[in-house]
């Protein structure tokens, strides 16, 4: 029953009795007499009803329980305290109070068999307040004075706390040029004293909970000490802080391979260089974060990047952001000088759309063949005819006025002198006009058969021109007239006289011969076929019959 209860109850009595005090009639042994003092009766009947109260009428001795305690102030996890109620009174209940509230049992408390004894073993923070204990009897409890325990602990364990920092791990990272402050915070009673250790000797260590710099820089970075000790417990606490002091970011760089690139190639890395040891690092790829897989790795701490497997799109551009929490700064675009190449060979005309493989143009007109290919750096192209030993270098070739002769396949060859691939691609071209269905060959083998039938021709007519002359030539010479007789002299052969001859009618030679021409045409042949030089050559080569 709590006190509450008990003084609801006392009251309740009390109201009892005084209703029974007016009805009541006192004994003949305490009635008034004249000479009775009233005073005297009033006081007895008080007497008598604060006794029933448990309250002591007023001159008698004070019957309140004390408490004799062990020690008041103790040491946590150190000692033990030991609490004794003790009272005048006689069958009475012994009820312990703490911090105006019945106290808790548990293991640590232990109480004797009659209750006055209170033992709290290996004291802690908490068990530090006030103690009671009261005294209950029959319709009456009484309550001992206060008694107060103080428990002595710490320092705790604690922490260097920076504002204006941010935690990075076992570092705590502040910009340069902002104010920042350190602070501890740990139980402890009494209060304990802090000695602080700094990385730099430009001001005394200071000696309380907390301090501030102003403007931090790189001379403020490294370890902060804070020594926390307690004279009561004997406890000393060290905490520990190391600071970094982030510069201003400057521009990274992208440090190229040293080698030419070829697609395909094995591997390429690329290095993020910047000064700025504590700053991270990201990678950006056509402007966007590169996300890592087994074609992209990074390093571990990003400043590094591979590329497995060089392809045609890995070119870029990319990136490097340095970055920490007050600041950030991004590298130029970096694009991978790549060579690769070339693809397939396409032939074009300027006169037909598109790739073309077969090209037909008119004689003596102008022809335009282009050769292209993807390839980096540019292909070298080189063109050239079959069945000919002729190259032309370029990509463009460029006939002015066509013959029969351009006619054929053209090969274009597109080479890569730093992939050291090459590959090729040919085009038909026809030449079409007048004779375009003989060849060059047939057109020279008829000309040199033209040739042959005109000196044919010549043979045969000289000739027949030799051999009419050789008949001509058994008449004696002397009996020619050669510049005025028109008609030789008649010929009697075997004693047979015949008149005058005749002129010999005109010899008619064969149409590939060349003619005579015309006028003295008889002296000009005699003249020219029985002249002794012209007849000891015709006589060489045939003999001509007489004509009749």
């Amino acid at each position: 029953m709590g006190l509450a209860d008990l003084w609801g109850h006392h009251w309740a009595e009390i109201l009892l009795i005084a209703s029974l005090l007016t009805m009541w009639s006192l004994p003949a042994a305490v009635q008034l007499t004249s000479d009775a003092n009233p005073l005297t009766t009033i006081q007895s009947e008080k007497d008598v009803v604060l006794s029933m109260l448990g309250t002591p009428p007023p001159g008698t001795p004070d019957s309140s329980p004390t408490i004799a305690i062990s020690q008041d102030t103790a040491t946590e996890q150190r000692e033990n305290v030991t609490f004794r109620c003790s009272t005048q009174d006689a069958d009475v209940t012994i009820h312990w109070v703490f911090n105006d509230l019945p106290l808790v049992f548990h293991e640590r408390v232990q109480l004797s068999t009659d209750g006055k004894t209170l033992t709290i073993l290996t004291v802690q923070r908490e068990d530090s307040g006030t103690y009671k204990c009261e005294a209950q009897a029959f319709h009456q409890v009484r309550s001992s004075a206060p008694t107060f325990l103080t428990v002595n602990h710490g320092p705790d364990p604690f922490e260097i706390k920076l504002e204006s920092g941010v935690s990075r791990g076992e570092v705590v990272e502040v910009i340069e040029g902002s104010t920042v402050t350190f602070s501890v915070e740990t139980q402890s009673h009494p209060p304990p004293s802090y000695t602080w250790f700094l990385p730099y000797d430009s001001i005394p260590p200071p000696t309380m909970s907390s301090f501030t710099i102003q403007a931090v820089s790189r001379e403020h970075e490294g370890t902060y000490r804070c020594l926390v000790s307690n004279g009561a417990t004997h406890l000393l606490r060290l905490g520990a802080l190391k600071v970094r002091v982030l510069e201003t970011l400057t521009k990274p760089h992208i440090v190229p391979p040293s080698l030419n690139l070829v697609e395909n190639a094995s591997s390429v890395a690329l290095t993020c260089q910047t000064p700025h040891e504590g700053a991270g690092v990201l990678w950006l790829l056509r402007g966007q974060a590169l996300l890592p897989s087994d074609h992209l790795v990074l390093s571990a701490d990003n400043r590094s990047l591979v590329i497995h497997g060089l392809r045609r799109d890995d070119t870029g551009p990319y990136e490097c952001e340095v970055w920490n929490w007050g600041s950030r700064a991004r590298s130029e675009p970096f694009r991978l000088a790549m060579s690769y190449g070339p693809d397939r060979v396409d032939i074009t005309s300027g006169s037909a759309p598109g790739v073309v493989s077969t090209v037909e143009a008119e004689l003596n007109s102008s022809l335009t063949l282009q050769c292209r290919a993807e390839s980096q750096p540019g292909a070298e192209f080189h063109w050239t005819l079959e069945q000919s030993t002729a190259v032309h270098a370029g990509q463009v070739l460029i006939i002015w006025a066509l013959t029969w002769e351009h006619q054929g396949i053209y090969n274009c060859t597109a080479s890569n002198p730093l992939t050291h691939l090459a590959r090729s691609a040919s085009v038909r071209v026809r030449v079409v006009g007048p004779q375009s269905s003989l060849s060059a060959g047939a057109i020279g083998g008829i000309a040199i058969g033209i040739l042959a039938v005109i000196a044919l021709s010549a043979g045969l007519g000289c000739f027949l021109y030799i051999r009419n002359a050789r008949r001509l030539c058994p008449w004696s010479l002397t009996d020619l007239s050669l510049h005025s007789q028109k008609e030789p002299p008649s010929v009697t052969p075997g004693n047979n006289s015949h008149g005058p001859r005749k002129p010999s009618p005109e010899v008619t030679l064969d149409p590939l011969v060349p003619t005579l021409p015309k006028g003295n045409t008889e002296s000009h042949y005699e003249v020219l076929l029985c002249h002794p030089e012209s007849l000891d050559r015709s006589r060489a080569v045939t003999n001509l019959p007489l004509p009749p």
